[in-house]
């Protein structure tokens, strides 16, 4: 139980390391709280600060939710508590104990943390965000249609009433982290991207 707790809140700290902005200020790019969107996370970097800045960003969110679930795996703890510790380094980003509880939507570290989990349902959920994006070209609207499908597929693909739970609060995080630009989707008002 100890080993849990404790990786749950190394979980956490870890998700809460804000990459965009480290990015940025290695980078001498400006800080994108300032910027764009004003948010951390992959998007708003790579209109700020470049394909490169982006990149950057996108491997590192993607990587700490990648690394979490890979090493809560091997610890040999019950499944439940491999996905606790998986949503952690997720509430981490979005909370950043580094930012005043301020970070990102979650999604690229959302789905680190399923491909370490699930890989191939990971792959299906980037599968589904560029499909979308190529098609639509809105990230955000990219991201809650992947995740819309995360329930589904977790269920048919798996079966696991755990990681149905799992994707489920995922899920309510993403919608969380995205309620302007669903507002903004609504209105016709998002702005468009286009894949690296």
């Amino acid at each position: 139980m100890l080993v849990c707790i404790v990786g749950a809140i190394g979980a956490y700290v870890l998700g809460s390391i804000p990459f965009g902005l480290l990015v940025a200020k290695a980078l001498g790019e400006p800080d994108p709280r300032t910027a764009g969107s004003k948010n951390i996370g992959f998007t708003n970097v790579l209109r700020v600060s470049g394909k490169k800045a982006g990149i950057l960003t996108l491997v590192g969110d993607i990587g700490k939710g990648v690394a979490v679930a890979v090493l809560a795996n091997s610890l040999g703890i019950p499944r439940a508590w491999v996905l606790l510790i998986s949503l952690a380094v997720i509430l981490g980003h979005i909370f950043s104990v580094f930012l005043r509880f301020k970070g990102g939507k979650g999604v690229a570290t959302a789905l680190g943390a399923v491909l370490g989990i699930e890989p191939l349902l990971g792959i299906c959920l980037l599968g589904i965000w560029i499909g979308t994006v190529s098609i639509f070209r809105y990230s955000s609207g990219g991201a809650l249609v992947a995740f819309g499908c995360f329930p589904i597929l977790a269920y048919s693909l798996t079966g696991d009433v755990d990681l149905i739970l799992f994707s489920l609060a995922v899920l309510a995080l993403i919608v969380y982290g995205h309620t302007e630009n669903i507002s903004r989707l609504l209105k016709g008002t998002e702005i468009k991207m286009h894949l690296l």
